[in-house]
């Protein structure tokens, strides 16, 4: 057995002995889907430019959106087709996610991505950083309601779709100006300062307040295991620090865990 695979039996081990596992993922969970990385440079010749390379982050500021709430749900309708294309699917890591979950080895699921695929894949510990593309929600009175009608709305030309209100809708994400939700940041806290691993997954871990969450968990005394094809600013100070493709290490994470099970 090499380094690597010592390394791997080992966090499976921290695992399936854990009473409480709290993982955290990033956009690298969701590029093998075909979803492209907001920042960072494309992997090959046939990966997507990242997002911030062909849009303009301030078109999505809080800011524009108060100023110019038609022209930002025009660029709006542009990323989300960008993004997503005509659809995207769970991947690999996504489903071995809920299997975790299933096994009863994964207590709450933290993402900061916004397209849904966690709870599409059957995870339903799931705490949703920066919201989803799926809902929108009314800037009166705060309603919410599923955003495909909305979208459809758009495309024929409402800008800005508005509530029955009479509030203008709002994709239920966090727009650059926005903070957190206070109860999604809360939640995400507490159970990282009771877990005994915490799994950091396709994250960057550069943009805060989430990327403040290894801090949390380490400072609490769990295990830290970083899980990235490239190297973070926790690499040298997390317990395990693995260079994988997250469609590749979370399954055979999950098949030792079943093996340990049989």
């Amino acid at each position: 057995m090499d380094g690597a695979e010592s390394s791997v039996a080992t966090l499976v081990s921290e695992i399936a002995s854990a009473e409480r596992v709290v993982a955290l993922t990033g956009a690298g969970v969701s590029v093998p889907s075909g979803i492209p990385p907001f920042r960072g440079e494309a992997t090959d010749d046939d990966a997507p430019d990242p997002v911030w390379e062909t849009h303009d982050p301030a078109d999505f500021h809080r800011r524009r959106f108060d100023a110019d709430p038609a022209g930002f749900w025009t660029d709006r309708l542009e990323l989300r087709e960008t993004m997503y294309g005509d659809g995207v699917a769970p991947n690999a890591a996504h489903e071995a996610f809920a299997a975790l979950e299933e096994l009863g080895h994964l207590d709450l699921l933290v993402t900061q991505n916004v397209d849904a695929l966690h709870a599409a894949a059957g995870s339903e510990s799931v705490v949703e950083l920066h919201g989803t593309h799926e809902r929108v929600v009314c800037d009166r009175c705060g309603a919410t309601q599923p955003a495909g009608p909305v979208w459809e709305r758009v495309r024929g030309g409402e800008r800005p779709p508005t509530c029955d209100c009479g509030g203008v809708l709002k994709p239920d994400v966090v727009l650059f100006g926005e903070p957190l939700p206070d109860d999604a940041f809360d939640r995400a806290q507490t159970e990282t300062r009771r877990c005994d691993v915490f799994l950091a997954v396709g994250s960057s871990l550069t943009v805060r307040p989430a990327a403040l969450l290894p801090d949390v968990a380490a400072e609490a005394g769990a295990t830290l295991a970083v899980i990235n094809l490239d190297e973070t600013d926790y690499s040298e100070r997390a317990d395990y620090d693995l260079r994988a493709d997250a469609t590749a290490a979370l399954p055979a994470l999950v098949a030792a865990l079943e093996g340990d099970r049989s």
